[in-house]
């Protein structure tokens, strides 16, 4: 059997790399195929995470016929931030076939270390602030906005080419409904505090208010695993892909005497009205988007973001910050509807953010894993 590997440089002709998964998940039916303009803007040169990164795209073919795709970048602010001489691999699906992933990572393999990199790791798609993970377990749903989704086989693939296990992360279901006793009484508790109050995004102002929101994130994040900071470009173009999806009704902006504190932002799940179009939004996807969105509205949400300054996390008085958040994110959703949500994701090591979505009712339903190996 011939398995050959095709570069096309960012920006390059993506058609094969597109389609591939129309393949590789037929039959599948909780695949939901990532709109195509989405994804040709994120791995463009115009990508504003390319300002400080590099990156190429791979398709593996068989008898000429795509059978697989996966991306090598290599983010400069990550490195520069970790100490941490290490390129990822992302956008890693295939089919059933251990030389079509073999000789997929081993040409990503060569590619970063020609660039001087000595470890490889993912999936990261594109980056640290992307889809990250390959599905390890929980492949009976859907995947939620902004979530991957893979077959059961990619992750055996993945370790077949020679890759181990870095880190586990977790999403979790919640299912709305009344809050749990001990949930109830740390909401009560920071509802009852004269200096706390909330407010939603105002999405009139989305670029200030993500500017905000990043800034509490930038705090609360900033020793975490894999955290790299936004650069404004990017803060920009989250924003405005953010406008076109946000609820204001499903965020929340805590203050303490005036100080922006924390935040939680939950996204209505476009994904149920995404998976129909196969990609395409013209000539008829973008309408039915739309009416998806606007008329028909979302059964379910994801908790995307969430972050605490890290002087209220060490105060006793402000100990059921996130729980509030919770809480206010589930009455939210009860009044618009929703049924249940998704938490995600969490780092299998991150005990205390662990431990308070138990506190509420939540349950891991799905495992994303990433992948290491020395190059």
């Amino acid at each position: 059997m011939t398995i050959t590997v095709k570069e096309i440089p960012l920006g390059g002709d993506l058609r094969d790399f597109l389609s591939v998964v129309d393949e590789i998940y037929a039959g599948d039916p909780n695949y939901v195929r990532p709109l195509d303009l989405e994804l040709t803007g994120r791995l463009s040169r115009k990508n504003p995470f390319f300002d400080h990164a590099e990156g190429a795209l791979f398709v593996a073919y068989e008898y000429g016929l795509p059978v697989g795709r996966c991306t090598a970048t290599i983010d400069h602010a990550y490195i520069e931030r970790h100490r941490e001489n290490v390129g990822f691999f992302g956008f890693f699906d295939t089919v059933d076939k251990q030389e079509v992933a073999t000789a997929l990572l081993e040409r990503v393999a060569a590619w970063l270390r020609e660039r001087g990199t000595s470890r490889m790791m993912g999936p990261f798609s594109v980056s640290s602030n992307d889809e990250i993970g390959c599905l390890v377990d929980g492949f009976n749903t859907p995947p939620m906005v902004m979530m991957p989704h893979h077959r059961d086989y990619q992750g055996r693939l993945i370790e077949g080419a020679g890759l181990r296990k870095t880190k586990d992360l977790f999403a979790w279901r919640y299912v709305v409904g009344p809050l749990p006793p001990r949930a109830q009484k740390g909401y009560d508790q920071i509802a009852a505090l004269p200096e706390v109050s909330v407010r939603p995004v105002d999405k009139s102002q989305i670029t200030r208010e993500i500017e905000e929101v990043m800034s509490i994130f930038n705090d609360a994040w900033s020793d975490n695993w894999g955290y790299v900071p936004l650069t404004h470009a990017e803060l920009g173009k989250l924003a405005e892909d953010l406008k076109l999806i946000v609820e204001p009704r499903l965020t929340v902006i805590v203050s303490v005497d005036g100080e922006p504190a924390a935040f939680a932002i939950a996204l209505p799940n476009i994904n149920e009205h995404v998976k129909g179009l196969s990609g395409q939004l013209f000539p008829t996807g973008a309408a039915k988007l739309l009416y998806g969105m606007k008329v028909k509205g979302t059964r379910t949400a994801r908790l995307a973001l969430l972050g605490v300054r890290k002087k209220y996390r060490t105060m006793k008085r402000y100990g059921g910050m996130s729980t509030y958040m919770y809480a206010e994110l589930a009455k939210a959703g009860q009044r618009l509807g929703i049924d249940w949500g998704e938490l995600s994701w969490t780092l299998e090591d991150n005990t205390p953010v662990n431990l308070g979505i138990k506190l509420m009712g939540g349950k891991i339903y799905k495992t994303y894993r990433i992948f290491d190996k020395e190059l």
